[in-house]
């Protein structure tokens, strides 16, 4: 995992424990004074809320505890890795596509980030400029050729 993403992983769990779990309680005490709890749908609709919050924040807890920090000035751009950021090209059509290697949590295609469990990613790992992958996607399989490896610090 990246700093960057260490940091907002933390940044969000603070959030969640700070702000959103006291509303979660307030939004429980409210419900729980509108009456006879066992035909109160309100109270069993916010008890579940928390319940989805608190496995939310252990979740978190538990990806931080397990996290190991990638330091990118220690990482080589001879081969793709975790944390590389590949530019390749779809031998079939020519489509240019930059993505970079990321953990699980850090993973946004908007931004580029993809996982490095998806099939792509698993494709990539180890291979070297001018190499070509076979990767099977759920739609086939499709051939990339890498033509750049960079680390973005």
């Amino acid at each position: 995992m990246s700093q960057e993403g260490y940091d907002k992983l933390v940044e969000d769990l603070k959030q969640l424990e700070s702000v959103e779990r006291p509303k979660a309680s307030a939004a429980i005490a409210e419900a729980a004074d509108k009456g006879d709890l066992s035909e109160n749908s309100e109270y069993d609709a916010a008890k579940e809320a928390q319940r989805h919050l608190e496995a939310k924040i252990l979740e978190m807890k538990m990806t931080l505890a397990e996290a190991k920090i990638v330091d990118t000035s220690r990482l080589s751009t001879d081969a793709v890795q975790i944390m590389s950021t590949v530019e390749m090209t779809n031998v079939d059509n020519q489509t240019k596509m930059k993505y970079t290697i990321v953990s699980e949590t850090e993973a946004n295609i908007k931004q580029g980030k993809i996982s490095i469990k998806t099939p792509i990613a698993q494709g990539l790992l180890n291979k070297k400029v001018g190499d070509v992958a076979e990767i099977t996607i759920p739609r086939g399989t499709i051939k990339l050729r890498i033509d750049k490896i960079s680390i973005d610090a």
